[in-house]
């Protein structure tokens, strides 16, 4: 039986990297909100939205904004440098994600074209093909137990990526073992700086390479870098290099998990599985429940008040933190009905926030989107008799507090007669 949430002695919820059980975790912190002040790794204290109307408002609200420049804990040396989720936290002004308002706007409108609905669907060939090909991987031990988060989920969103900003294959494995590191909740105190260093070296080694021949190219980079051509409001070297940087960070993973989650709950809900199989759901219902039921990131992490703001009936203090709990937002029966607790696809009450909202909101969510829909097909099809190698709850979840992801996910992809 799953023991009740810790409580520091305030009485406030303590946040794990790993928690016990995350589904029972949400419903727990659903019960705590629809605000509530939590403590992190560290000792550290913030407040957290737990029900999707509050979550909805705050992450759309001006006073609440990115930068630690307005974290009075950050700023009085409460929290430095190496507190671990200071890797989800930007501190450099060229990065979108530790912007607001105008500043914020300009990045986000030079870097937006790839990931329109109209650009991304473009990508479709590309996608199929490169599904295609690591379906055909798995076909000699498709009769044997394989993780097929490594082997598939990662590579999939991986080879996309790659091939948008123009990256070579043999780097994948590379890359994605470094991000791995960076937003894992179980790094040395200031082990993530040297990893975001190690980023940073590569993403500028990649745009390197494309100057020197940016005639030739014709990927996200490319675009990127043209823009400092075109205007003088363009984007400098330096922007393009972070926004590289954080384009993967924010998509790739959550990609990842989108695709892992998904397949998770057809196994574990067989009954919906027939019903998708026999046309009476269809993909994007399935993905859309998922990514209510099951969300790709728990946590959004953080956002801080520049004035004292009345939320639910209490105050965030200027200077305080504030992260949105996306996970407990999934159990907000208002929102989505009485029965939040189970996975229906057909489910039409409620709309869920799980890509965020607002003007923070992923721009990326096209095309992980569009990844899904696309891969997951293709896969059940490849391989309609896939089963889990293991019991669910055998299943183990990656130790970082702001992603849903597992370690891996062995499974049998065709089962012997």
């Amino acid at each position: 039986m799953s023991c009740p949430l810790q409580r520091n002695a305030d009485g406030f919820p303590v946040l794990h990297a790993v928690p016990e059980d995350v589904q029972a975790d949400r419903e727990r912190l659903y019960q705590e909100g629809p605000l509530t002040r939590v403590e992190l790794p560290g000792g550290v204290i913030a407040w957290a939205t737990t029900h999707h109307e509050v979550s909805r408002l705050t992450l759309n609200d001006p006073r609440l904004v990115k930068s630690v420049d307005h974290w009075a804990d950050f700023q009085n040396g409460v929290v430095t440098e190496e507190w671990p989720l200071m890797a989800t936290i930007p501190t450099d002004g060229t990065n979108m994600l530790a912007l607001d308002g105008e500043a914020h706007r300009r990045l986000r409108s030079l870097t937006a074209g790839p990931f329109s609905a109209r650009r991304v669907e473009r990508l479709r060939p590309r996608i199929e093909r490169l599904t295609a090909r690591y379906l055909d991987t798995l076909e000699d031990k498709a009769h044997q137990v394989q993780d097929l988060k490594s082997a598939f989920t990662f590579k999939v969103p991986m080879g996309v990526i790659g091939e948008l900003y123009g990256i070579e294959e043999g780097e994948y494995a590379h890359l994605g073992r470094m991000y791995a590191k960076l937003f894992s909740g179980t790094t040395e105190p200031g082990e993530h700086i040297e990893i975001y260093g190690d980023l940073f070296q590569f993403f500028t080694d990649v745009v390197a390479r494309k100057k020197a021949n940016l005639d030739e190219c014709d990927d996200f980079t490319a675009d990127l870098l043209r823009t400092g051509l075109e205007s003088e409001d363009g984007l400098s070297d330096m922007e393009v290099i972070v926004t590289l940087l954080t384009v993967v960070a924010a998509g790739h993973e959550t990609t990842v998990n989108l695709l892992t989650n998904v397949v998770r709950a057809l196994l574990d809900h067989p009954e919906q599985h027939e019903r998708l199989k026999k046309g009476e759901l269809g993909w994007e219902q399935v993905i859309e429940e998922t990514l209510r039921f099951d969300p790709p990131n728990n946590v959004m992490m953080f956002r801080f008040a520049t004035e004292d703001v009345e939320v639910a009936g209490q105050t965030i203090k200027k200077g305080e933190a504030l992260l949105t709990h996306y996970g407990a937002a999934t159990r907000d029966r208002a929102e989505f009905g009485d029965d939040v607790h189970v996975f229906d696809p057909a489910r039409t009450k409620g709309r869920h926030i799980s890509f965020g909202y607002g003007p923070h909101i992923c721009p990326g969510a096209p095309l992980s989107r569009l990844e899904a829909n696309i891969t997951l097909p293709m896969l059940f099809e490849r391989f309609p008799d896939l089963r889990l190698a293991v019991a669910d709850e055998e299943l183990q979840v990656v130790a970082a507090l702001s992603t849903n992801s597992l370690k891996e996910f062995p499974v049998i992809l065709r089962p012997k007669d």
